[in-house]
């Protein structure tokens, strides 16, 4: 009978993730702060202004809600809060407006800065490695998801 040995650092890997992710959430909402701005505010400007033009509504939701702190609820009230700050509009289709583009730029150079300083510490080699590694981790737990249903 042969027996297959899992290999260590796989029992690491979540942890060491969730470890990270945790981490890097605080440094995020700790640097936000100093402009005025919650996390879920730079994410929902991020997703419509990478994924937009024209985000669907309903994709957009689907994606904070899948954030660790917003819920439905939550998730109505921020959009509807964004579009009263005049930052998106639209109603089944989600774009930016001029201000809301402004905004987003701004945070995106200002959390370029820090990402700069965090990530230049390392190889940009094992930067680019663990990226890919990342992403193929997330297609392959989505292509799972879908076929276990």
């Amino acid at each position: 009978m042969t027996t297959t040995t899992t290999p260590t650092v796989y029992g690491q890997f979540g942890q060491a993730l969730a470890f990270a992710e945790r981490t890097l959430t605080a440094t995020l909402r700790e640097h936000l702060a100093r402009r005025g701005t919650e996390p879920e505010t730079w994410y929902a400007l991020q997703l419509v202004a990478t994924r937009g033009p024209g985000l669907r509504r309903e994709a957009l939701s689907r994606d904070l809600e899948g954030s660790p702190n917003l819920d439905a609820g939550s998730t109505r009230a921020l959009l509807a809060q964004l579009e009263a700050d005049g930052l998106i509009r639209g109603d089944a289709e989600v774009d930016l407006t001029p201000a809301g583009e402004a905004v987003h730029r701004s945070l995106r150079e200002y959390i370029a800065g820090l990402t700069a300083e965090l990530l230049g510490r390392f190889d940009l080699a094992d930067i680019e490695t663990t990226v890919r590694t990342l992403r193929a981790i997330t297609a392959a737990a989505e292509a799972r998801s879908a076929a276990t249903g």
